[in-house]
């Protein structure tokens, strides 16, 4: 996310043949996914109208900003990283410097916005779903996010030369001014990845404890003393009912045995139940769990190298390790489509709708969700 190539770097174009190719198509790749996953995201909310919850706003806002990494941010990218030569002149390089950490700036912020509302959706279920026609909320929260997003780091990519005097980028080089300025850049780390980071993970641990704790609740209401007196104060009536009106000790003994295999069969339901929800927490724990570590390990190498390599002044950390971190936060706009709207089953539904629209009603509706 940072000017990426400096005067230290070698030239891919001295590399060998064979790997230049490989780097080449890994890249076109790695377009072709994070482009065709993000745009499958917002033609469905455009052609659904069910999508169109205030909830999924914030996962249309995120695949937009991932769509335009895609689509602006690698492509240009590519010659430069490709030749060790930046050829576009300072005025592109400034706004794609902007541009790029405007996009991945304002991703990790969607992020932090769609744990929030999970979390809501929640802690406050009634009063989130009250609110979930009242799409001006989520236009407020998705204009705070671009703003936020663009405060962090645009008016130091613009106007930091101003402010020192003087420039550090060569003119066949594209970077940002404070490059190596390691007290900016930790502080702008705390605001873009550890925040949101600490944010998420408690957003996520929140929302599985809570469903957690809620099914302990309906567990230990339905097996309370309370519960079971009422079992026991219907069986007698409904037994002294069967004595009034049949008085006969077969029918007596048929009833009993009549209770005991109900009894039974609430037993095993009950066990089914059981283990039914441990493998639903055990899930959602997981998916929750992924969510958390992908962020982690997507953000976290670029953001600690970044502050290292800035301190020591690039001397410590070498350049093919820093390059790889920063593809890692591109390859998190790849994922990203497939982590969150491919986990909602109306978004499946719409994307099936669209890859499949022939075949969608031959196909059973509970194999859909």
């Amino acid at each position: 996310m940072n000017g990426r190539v400096d005067s230290g770097s070698e030239s891919l174009l001295t590399r060998v043949g064979p790997a230049l190719a490989l780097l080449s198509v890994m890249m076109v790749i790695l377009i072709a996914v994070i482009v065709c996953g993000n745009a499958l995201v917002i033609v469905a909310f455009k052609m659904d109208k069910s999508l169109r919850k205030q909830s999924n706003y914030f996962l249309l806002n995120l695949a937009i900003s991932d769509f335009l990494v895609g689509a602006f941010c690698i492509p240009v990218y590519m010659p430069y990283i490709l030749t060790g030569k930046w050829m576009l002149g300072k005025g592109l390089c400034k706004l794609w410097l902007v541009v790029d950490y405007l996009l991945c700036t304002a991703s990790v912020f969607n992020i932090v916005l769609i744990s929030y509302d999970r979390y809501l959706s929640v802690t406050k279920a009634v009063s989130y779903r009250a609110k979930q026609g009242m799409t001006h909320f989520a236009v407020v929260k998705i204009a705070a996010v671009w703003i936020l997003a663009f405060l962090l780091y645009g008016p130091a990519i613009l106007f930091w030369e101003q402010l020192t005097g003087k420039s550090r980028v060569p003119d066949d080089e594209c970077f940002a001014e404070f490059y190596y300025t390691w007290h900016f850049l930790l502080s702008a780390s705390v605001v873009e990845f550890f925040s949101p980071f600490l944010s998420v993970a408690f957003f996520n641990i929140s929302i599985y404890l809570s469903i957690r704790q809620r099914r302990l609740g309906s567990k230990k209401e339905s097996c309370s003393p309370k519960s079971q007196d009422a079992t026991n104060l219907y069986g007698e009536k409904a037994h002294m009912s069967v004595r009034i009106c049949w008085n006969s000790l077969t029918l007596k003994k048929k009833s009993a045995e009549d209770g005991e295999k109900r009894s039974e069969n609430n037993g095993l339901s009950m066990r089914c139940v059981q283990r039914s929800r441990l493998r639903q927490d055990k899930k959602i724990a997981k998916s929750l769990a992924i969510i958390v570590c992908v962020f982690a390990v997507c953000w976290a190498p670029y953001t600690l190298l970044m502050i290292v390599r800035a301190a020591c002044r690039g001397d410590c950390v070498s350049h093919h390790w820093y390059e790889v971190t920063f593809w890692l936060l591109w390859l998190n706009s790849a994922i990203n489509p497939f982590l969150y709207p491919l986990c909602h089953s109306s978004f499946r539904r719409a994307f099936f709708k669209i890859l499949c629209p022939r075949q969608r009603s031959n196909i059973p509706v509970n194999l859909l969700s």
